[in-house]
């Protein structure tokens, strides 16, 4: 199976990412914002891979920082 496991720690945010291109369309785990949790299930889910994230940020802050450093760990997974 094609699988990556990825990891990402700044001043803002803790990340943790799995993805499984041969996977199924689940998506498991949360950034902490709900939109942005439905968005990537949905992401996933038309995709038909399967993606866990456990993500830990200033949300009390912002955000922004929360979304930017998930979508860069995505990117890399995909990348690899």
């Amino acid at each position: 199976m094609r699988t990556v496991e990825l990891n990402r720690e700044t001043k803002e945010t803790q990340i943790k990412l799995m993805l499984n291109i041969d996977g199924k369309g689940s998506f498991s785990g949360t950034s902490g914002i709900g939109f942005f949790d439905h968005m990537l299930d949905q992401i996933v889910h038309h995709a038909g891979i399967s993606l866990s994230v456990k993500a830990v940020g200033d949300l009390d802050v912002d955000e922004h920082h929360t979304m930017e450093d998930v979508a860069i760990v995505l990117g890399e997974a995909l990348t690899k």
